[in-house]
Protein backbone atom coordinates (compact mmCIF):
# COMPACT_ATOMS: atom_id res chain seq x y z
CA UNK A 1 0.00 0.00 0.00
CA UNK A 2 1.69 3.23 -1.54
CA UNK A 3 1.25 6.16 1.27
CA UNK A 4 -0.91 9.49 -0.67
CA UNK A 5 0.79 12.99 0.14
CA UNK A 6 -2.15 14.48 -0.18
CA UNK A 7 -3.23 12.24 3.40
CA UNK A 8 -1.21 14.16 5.10
CA UNK A 9 -3.41 17.45 4.21
CA UNK A 10 -6.36 15.51 4.98
CA UNK A 11 -5.46 14.45 9.01
CA UNK A 12 -4.47 18.51 9.62
CA UNK A 13 -8.06 18.91 8.39
CA UNK A 14 -9.56 17.05 10.78
CA UNK A 15 -7.41 17.93 13.80
CA UNK A 16 -8.10 21.53 13.29
CA UNK A 17 -12.06 21.03 12.82
CA UNK A 18 -11.90 18.95 15.77
CA UNK A 19 -10.17 21.48 17.55
CA UNK A 20 -12.21 24.16 16.69
CA UNK A 21 -15.20 22.23 17.73
CA UNK A 22 -14.06 21.69 21.27
CA UNK A 23 -13.50 25.50 21.35
CA UNK A 24 -16.75 27.01 20.45
CA UNK A 25 -18.12 24.13 22.87
CA UNK A 26 -15.94 25.08 25.82
CA UNK A 27 -16.56 28.82 25.15
CA UNK A 28 -20.95 28.01 25.01
CA UNK A 29 -20.08 26.30 28.24
CA UNK A 30 -18.50 28.81 29.52
CA UNK A 31 -21.07 31.75 28.35
CA UNK A 32 -24.07 29.68 29.92
CA UNK A 33 -22.35 29.09 33.20
CA UNK A 34 -21.34 32.70 33.45
CA UNK A 35 -25.33 33.21 32.69
CA UNK A 36 -25.90 31.12 35.83
CA UNK A 37 -26.77 32.75 39.26
CA UNK A 38 -24.00 32.10 41.71
CA UNK A 39 -26.59 30.60 44.18
CA UNK A 40 -27.25 27.85 41.80
CA UNK A 41 -23.76 25.77 42.09
CA UNK A 42 -23.72 27.13 46.42
CA UNK A 43 -26.68 24.93 45.82
CA UNK A 44 -25.25 22.07 43.94
CA UNK A 45 -22.33 22.49 46.61
CA UNK A 46 -24.95 21.78 49.68
CA UNK A 47 -26.41 18.68 47.92
CA UNK A 48 -23.05 16.92 47.23
CA UNK A 49 -22.42 17.64 50.87
CA UNK A 50 -26.00 16.48 52.34
CA UNK A 51 -26.72 19.77 53.80
CA UNK A 52 -30.63 19.48 52.33
CA UNK A 53 -31.39 22.91 54.56
CA UNK A 54 -28.19 25.20 52.99
CA UNK A 55 -29.38 24.01 49.71
CA UNK A 56 -33.05 24.81 49.34
CA UNK A 57 -32.15 28.40 50.55
CA UNK A 58 -29.63 28.79 47.92
CA UNK A 59 -31.93 27.16 45.18
CA UNK A 60 -34.58 29.51 46.64
CA UNK A 61 -32.60 32.31 45.75
CA UNK A 62 -32.18 31.15 42.29
CA UNK A 63 -36.14 31.09 41.97
CA UNK A 64 -36.03 34.71 43.28
CA UNK A 65 -33.66 36.03 40.88
CA UNK A 66 -34.80 33.94 37.88
CA UNK A 67 -38.50 32.97 37.74
CA UNK A 68 -38.04 31.38 34.38
CA UNK A 69 -36.47 28.21 36.21
CA UNK A 70 -39.22 25.98 35.98
CA UNK A 71 -37.46 22.80 36.29
CA UNK A 72 -35.78 24.13 39.50
CA UNK A 73 -39.55 24.67 40.80
CA UNK A 74 -40.21 21.21 40.15
CA UNK A 75 -36.52 19.92 42.44
CA UNK A 76 -37.52 22.76 44.87
CA UNK A 77 -41.29 21.17 45.33
CA UNK A 78 -39.80 17.38 45.15
CA UNK A 79 -37.50 18.81 48.04
CA UNK A 80 -39.94 20.08 50.57
CA UNK A 81 -42.30 17.15 49.84
CA UNK A 82 -39.55 14.77 50.57
CA UNK A 83 -38.64 16.62 53.69
CA UNK A 84 -42.35 16.46 54.91
CA UNK A 85 -42.71 19.99 54.20
CA UNK A 86 -45.77 19.25 52.04
CA UNK A 87 -47.57 23.13 52.57
CA UNK A 88 -44.20 24.62 50.95
CA UNK A 89 -44.45 22.04 47.90
CA UNK A 90 -48.02 22.77 47.58
CA UNK A 91 -47.42 26.20 47.14
CA UNK A 92 -44.59 26.13 45.16
CA UNK A 93 -46.49 23.99 42.35
CA UNK A 94 -49.89 25.88 42.85
CA UNK A 95 -47.92 29.17 42.08
CA UNK A 96 -46.82 27.17 38.91
CA UNK A 97 -49.96 26.27 37.90
CA UNK A 98 -51.21 29.70 37.66
CA UNK A 99 -48.45 31.02 35.49
CA UNK A 100 -50.26 31.69 32.21
CA UNK A 101 -46.82 30.98 29.96
CA UNK A 102 -46.25 27.23 31.05
CA UNK A 103 -46.72 24.96 28.74
CA UNK A 104 -49.27 22.01 28.33
CA UNK A 105 -46.50 19.71 29.47
CA UNK A 106 -45.29 21.32 32.19
CA UNK A 107 -48.77 21.95 33.03
CA UNK A 108 -49.47 18.34 33.42
CA UNK A 109 -46.90 17.77 34.89
CA UNK A 110 -47.48 20.14 37.91
CA UNK A 111 -50.82 19.01 38.22
CA UNK A 112 -48.79 15.41 39.09
CA UNK A 113 -46.31 17.19 41.58
CA UNK A 114 -49.51 18.78 43.26
CA UNK A 115 -51.75 15.80 43.61
CA UNK A 116 -48.47 13.89 45.20
CA UNK A 117 -48.53 17.05 47.56
CA UNK A 118 -51.86 16.38 48.29
CA UNK A 119 -51.23 12.67 48.98
CA UNK A 120 -48.50 12.95 51.19
CA UNK A 121 -50.46 15.74 53.49
CA UNK A 122 -53.44 13.46 53.87
CA UNK A 123 -55.31 15.71 52.12
CA UNK A 124 -57.21 13.01 50.12
CA UNK A 125 -60.52 14.57 48.58
CA UNK A 126 -58.16 17.22 47.13
CA UNK A 127 -55.67 14.80 45.75
CA UNK A 128 -58.64 12.47 44.34
CA UNK A 129 -59.95 15.27 42.24
CA UNK A 130 -56.44 16.12 40.77
CA UNK A 131 -55.56 12.37 39.84
CA UNK A 132 -59.39 11.77 38.57
CA UNK A 133 -58.59 15.08 36.16
CA UNK A 134 -55.36 13.38 34.77
CA UNK A 135 -57.21 9.78 34.22
CA UNK A 136 -57.43 10.83 30.57
CA UNK A 137 -54.02 12.50 30.01
CA UNK A 138 -50.48 10.85 29.38
CA UNK A 139 -49.97 10.61 33.25
CA UNK A 140 -53.14 8.01 33.12
CA UNK A 141 -50.89 5.00 34.33
CA UNK A 142 -49.28 7.21 37.34
CA UNK A 143 -53.01 9.19 38.08
CA UNK A 144 -54.95 5.44 38.36
CA UNK A 145 -52.02 3.77 40.74
CA UNK A 146 -52.24 6.94 43.18
CA UNK A 147 -55.84 6.52 43.06
CA UNK A 148 -56.00 3.21 44.24
CA UNK A 149 -53.61 4.39 46.59
CA UNK A 150 -56.04 6.98 48.30
CA UNK A 151 -59.27 4.46 47.57
CA UNK A 152 -57.35 1.80 50.12
CA UNK A 153 -56.65 4.68 52.21
CA UNK A 154 -60.09 5.96 52.37
CA UNK A 155 -61.19 1.51 52.26
CA UNK A 156 -63.45 2.36 49.48
CA UNK A 157 -63.23 -0.88 48.26
CA UNK A 158 -66.02 -0.73 45.63
CA UNK A 159 -63.78 2.20 44.15
CA UNK A 160 -60.53 0.54 44.59
CA UNK A 161 -61.73 -2.50 42.62
CA UNK A 162 -62.78 -0.17 39.50
CA UNK A 163 -59.61 1.65 39.45
CA UNK A 164 -57.46 -2.03 39.79
CA UNK A 165 -59.05 -3.16 36.76
CA UNK A 166 -58.55 -0.07 34.72
CA UNK A 167 -55.07 -0.50 36.06
CA UNK A 168 -54.98 -4.11 34.55
CA UNK A 169 -55.65 -3.16 30.87
CA UNK A 170 -53.31 -0.23 31.37
CA UNK A 171 -50.36 -1.98 32.47
CA UNK A 172 -51.15 -5.29 31.18
CA UNK A 173 -50.31 -6.70 34.47
CA UNK A 174 -52.28 -8.67 36.58
CA UNK A 175 -53.98 -6.94 39.44
CA UNK A 176 -56.12 -10.18 40.38
CA UNK A 177 -54.40 -10.94 43.88
CA UNK A 178 -55.41 -7.24 44.80
CA UNK A 179 -59.32 -7.41 43.64
CA UNK A 180 -59.61 -10.54 45.59
CA UNK A 181 -58.40 -8.70 48.42
CA UNK A 182 -60.81 -5.57 48.21
CA UNK A 183 -63.77 -8.22 47.59
CA UNK A 184 -62.33 -9.77 51.45
CA UNK A 185 -62.36 -6.10 52.84
CA UNK A 186 -65.71 -5.85 51.52
CA UNK A 187 -66.80 -9.50 52.90
CA UNK A 188 -65.24 -8.44 56.13
CA UNK A 189 -67.36 -5.21 56.20
CA UNK A 190 -70.71 -7.23 55.74
CA UNK A 191 -69.64 -9.91 58.14
CA UNK A 192 -69.39 -6.69 61.04
CA UNK A 193 -72.44 -5.41 59.97
CA UNK A 194 -74.36 -8.52 59.95
CA UNK A 195 -75.08 -9.11 56.37
CA UNK A 196 -73.99 -12.83 55.57
CA UNK A 197 -75.17 -12.62 52.53
CA UNK A 198 -73.69 -9.78 51.34
CA UNK A 199 -70.40 -11.40 52.93
CA UNK A 200 -70.77 -14.35 50.23
CA UNK A 201 -71.14 -12.77 47.63
CA UNK A 202 -68.03 -10.53 47.85
CA UNK A 203 -66.36 -14.21 49.00
CA UNK A 204 -67.89 -15.49 45.94
CA UNK A 205 -66.51 -12.46 43.43
CA UNK A 206 -62.81 -13.03 45.31
CA UNK A 207 -62.98 -16.35 44.23
CA UNK A 208 -64.02 -15.57 40.40
CA UNK A 209 -61.35 -13.05 40.50
CA UNK A 210 -58.35 -15.22 41.99
CA UNK A 211 -59.32 -18.71 42.38
CA UNK A 212 -55.85 -19.52 44.77
CA UNK A 213 -57.65 -16.85 46.94
CA UNK A 214 -56.82 -18.56 50.82
CA UNK A 215 -58.50 -15.70 52.61
CA UNK A 216 -61.58 -15.67 50.58
CA UNK A 217 -62.05 -19.60 51.57
CA UNK A 218 -60.94 -18.54 55.85
CA UNK A 219 -63.23 -15.43 55.93
CA UNK A 220 -65.93 -18.31 54.46
CA UNK A 221 -65.01 -20.85 57.15
CA UNK A 222 -65.32 -18.44 59.35
CA UNK A 223 -68.50 -17.01 58.36
CA UNK A 224 -70.12 -21.09 57.85
CA UNK A 225 -68.71 -21.64 61.39
CA UNK A 226 -70.22 -18.55 63.18
CA UNK A 227 -73.43 -19.58 61.62
CA UNK A 228 -73.19 -23.15 63.28
CA UNK A 229 -72.61 -25.12 60.22
CA UNK A 230 -69.38 -26.84 61.30
CA UNK A 231 -69.07 -29.04 58.78
CA UNK A 232 -69.66 -26.71 55.76
CA UNK A 233 -66.91 -24.51 57.65
CA UNK A 234 -64.35 -27.70 57.31
CA UNK A 235 -64.43 -28.17 53.94
CA UNK A 236 -64.08 -24.22 53.11
CA UNK A 237 -60.53 -24.12 54.93
CA UNK A 238 -59.95 -27.64 53.62
CA UNK A 239 -59.91 -26.46 50.17
CA UNK A 240 -57.25 -24.24 50.95
CA UNK A 241 -55.03 -27.52 50.53
CA UNK A 242 -55.75 -27.35 46.65
CA UNK A 243 -55.19 -23.33 46.77
CA UNK A 244 -51.67 -23.02 48.60
CA UNK A 245 -51.16 -25.78 51.41
CA UNK A 246 -48.23 -23.37 53.32
CA UNK A 247 -51.39 -21.31 54.66
CA UNK A 248 -52.67 -24.18 56.49
CA UNK A 249 -51.18 -23.64 59.52
CA UNK A 250 -53.87 -20.63 59.77
CA UNK A 251 -56.60 -22.73 59.49
CA UNK A 252 -55.30 -25.52 61.92
CA UNK A 253 -56.78 -23.58 64.93
CA UNK A 254 -60.10 -23.03 63.61
CA UNK A 255 -60.17 -26.87 62.25
CA UNK A 256 -59.76 -28.55 65.22
CA UNK A 257 -62.32 -25.89 67.34
CA UNK A 258 -65.08 -27.31 64.20
CA UNK A 259 -64.20 -30.80 64.87
CA UNK A 260 -64.50 -30.48 68.82
CA UNK A 261 -67.81 -28.98 68.01
CA UNK A 262 -68.94 -31.60 65.98
CA UNK A 263 -67.51 -34.24 68.51
CA UNK A 264 -64.78 -35.33 65.98
CA UNK A 265 -61.37 -34.57 67.91
CA UNK A 266 -59.77 -37.70 66.85
CA UNK A 267 -60.77 -36.91 63.00
CA UNK A 268 -59.46 -33.39 63.50
CA UNK A 269 -56.15 -34.55 65.33
CA UNK A 270 -55.48 -37.11 62.45
CA UNK A 271 -56.48 -34.62 59.88
CA UNK A 272 -53.86 -32.30 61.11
CA UNK A 273 -51.04 -34.38 61.65
CA UNK A 274 -51.25 -35.45 57.81
CA UNK A 275 -50.33 -31.92 57.36
CA UNK A 276 -48.24 -31.63 59.37
CA UNK A 277 -46.16 -34.79 57.47
CA UNK A 278 -46.75 -33.30 53.92
CA UNK A 279 -46.61 -29.47 54.87
CA UNK A 280 -44.28 -29.29 57.73
CA UNK A 281 -44.58 -25.64 59.56
CA UNK A 282 -43.81 -24.58 62.73
CA UNK A 283 -46.67 -22.94 63.34
CA UNK A 284 -49.16 -26.14 62.30
CA UNK A 285 -46.39 -28.01 65.12
CA UNK A 286 -47.38 -25.61 68.07
CA UNK A 287 -51.14 -25.92 67.17
CA UNK A 288 -50.60 -30.03 66.84
CA UNK A 289 -48.23 -30.65 70.34
CA UNK A 290 -51.09 -28.73 72.08
CA UNK A 291 -53.91 -30.22 70.92
CA UNK A 292 -51.88 -33.33 71.50
CA UNK A 293 -51.36 -32.37 74.98
CA UNK A 294 -54.79 -31.50 75.61
CA UNK A 295 -55.95 -34.89 74.75
CA UNK A 296 -53.53 -37.10 75.12
CA UNK A 297 -51.41 -36.15 77.29
CA UNK A 298 -47.57 -34.66 77.77
CA UNK A 299 -45.51 -38.08 76.56
CA UNK A 300 -47.58 -38.39 73.08
CA UNK A 301 -46.87 -34.83 72.63
CA UNK A 302 -43.23 -34.73 73.57
CA UNK A 303 -43.19 -37.44 70.90
CA UNK A 304 -44.81 -35.28 68.21
CA UNK A 305 -42.03 -33.19 68.40
CA UNK A 306 -39.24 -35.29 68.71
CA UNK A 307 -40.17 -36.77 65.43
CA UNK A 308 -41.35 -33.58 63.61
CA UNK A 309 -37.58 -32.34 65.04
CA UNK A 310 -36.27 -34.61 63.27
CA UNK A 311 -37.67 -34.19 60.06
CA UNK A 312 -37.71 -30.67 60.04
CA UNK A 313 -34.35 -29.30 62.48
CA UNK A 314 -35.36 -25.63 63.77
CA UNK A 315 -34.06 -23.74 66.74
CA UNK A 316 -37.91 -22.61 67.20
CA UNK A 317 -38.86 -26.45 66.90
CA UNK A 318 -35.57 -26.98 69.17
CA UNK A 319 -37.36 -24.54 71.92
CA UNK A 320 -40.27 -26.70 71.59
CA UNK A 321 -39.01 -29.83 71.73
CA UNK A 322 -37.33 -28.60 75.07
CA UNK A 323 -40.77 -27.63 76.27
CA UNK A 324 -42.46 -30.70 75.90
CA UNK A 325 -39.35 -32.78 77.38
CA UNK A 326 -39.73 -30.58 80.89
CA UNK A 327 -43.51 -31.82 81.15
CA UNK A 328 -41.68 -35.14 80.99
CA UNK A 329 -38.74 -35.24 82.80
CA UNK A 330 -37.62 -36.05 86.15
CA UNK A 331 -37.96 -33.68 88.72
CA UNK A 332 -34.28 -33.82 89.23
CA UNK A 333 -33.14 -32.87 85.51
CA UNK A 334 -35.88 -30.22 85.54
CA UNK A 335 -34.04 -27.29 86.65
CA UNK A 336 -30.90 -28.08 84.00
CA UNK A 337 -33.49 -28.13 81.12
CA UNK A 338 -35.13 -25.03 82.47
CA UNK A 339 -32.08 -23.15 82.29
CA UNK A 340 -31.45 -24.53 78.84
CA UNK A 341 -34.76 -23.99 77.55
CA UNK A 342 -34.83 -20.18 78.69
CA UNK A 343 -31.55 -19.50 77.15
CA UNK A 344 -33.02 -20.83 73.25
CA UNK A 345 -36.22 -19.50 74.21
CA UNK A 346 -34.94 -15.84 74.78
CA UNK A 347 -33.21 -16.16 71.71
CA UNK A 348 -36.02 -17.72 69.41
CA UNK A 349 -38.56 -15.28 70.91
CA UNK A 350 -36.97 -12.74 68.75
CA UNK A 351 -36.83 -14.83 65.31
CA UNK A 352 -40.24 -16.19 65.59
CA UNK A 353 -41.63 -13.36 63.38
CA UNK A 354 -43.06 -13.26 59.26
CA UNK A 355 -41.51 -11.25 57.13
CA UNK A 356 -42.18 -9.45 54.05
CA UNK A 357 -40.97 -10.58 51.11
CA UNK A 358 -41.63 -6.96 48.95
CA UNK A 359 -39.75 -4.90 51.39
CA UNK A 360 -38.72 -6.96 54.48
CA UNK A 361 -41.00 -5.55 57.47
CA UNK A 362 -40.79 -7.96 59.98
CA UNK A 363 -44.37 -8.77 62.08
CA UNK A 364 -44.94 -10.72 65.10
CA UNK A 365 -48.38 -11.49 63.29
CA UNK A 366 -49.47 -12.56 59.91
CA UNK A 367 -50.60 -9.58 57.73
CA UNK A 368 -52.95 -10.10 54.65
CA UNK A 369 -51.33 -5.98 53.47
CA UNK A 370 -48.00 -5.10 54.87
CA UNK A 371 -48.21 -2.28 57.04
CA UNK A 372 -44.81 -0.66 55.70
CA UNK A 373 -44.77 -1.39 51.92
CA UNK A 374 -48.82 -1.63 51.28
CA UNK A 375 -48.07 -5.30 49.32
CA UNK A 376 -51.18 -7.40 49.46
CA UNK A 377 -50.36 -10.87 50.19
CA UNK A 378 -46.46 -10.26 50.46
CA UNK A 379 -46.19 -12.38 53.77
CA UNK A 380 -45.45 -15.96 53.56
CA UNK A 381 -47.67 -17.86 55.96
CA UNK A 382 -44.24 -19.39 57.48
CA UNK A 383 -42.40 -18.27 59.57
CA UNK A 384 -38.90 -16.80 58.09
CA UNK A 385 -36.48 -18.48 60.16
CA UNK A 386 -37.86 -21.96 58.98
CA UNK A 387 -35.90 -20.78 55.75
CA UNK A 388 -33.19 -18.99 57.66
CA UNK A 389 -31.86 -21.43 60.68
CA UNK A 390 -32.63 -24.68 58.82
CA UNK A 391 -29.36 -26.59 58.59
Amino acid sequence: MEFELWWLFGFALFFGLGWLAARIDIKQLLLESRQLPRSYFKGLNFLLNEQPDKAIEAFIEVVKVDPETVELHFALGSLFRRRGETERAIRMHRNLLERPDLGADQRLHAMVELGQDYLKAGLLDRAEDVFLELKDSPHRAEALGSLREIYQQEKDWMKAVGIARELEKESGESAQKEIANYYCELALSDTTHSRPDGAKRHLDAALAAHRKCVRANIILGDLTAGSGDHAGAIEAWKRIEQQNPAYLALAAQRLLDSHRALGRMDEGLTLLRGYLASFPSLDLLDVAFQSTLDTEGPEAAYKLVKDELRRNQTLLGLDKLLEAQLMVAPVERRNDLELVRNLIHSHTRRLARYRCENCGFKARQFYWHCPACGGWETYPPKRSEEFELAP
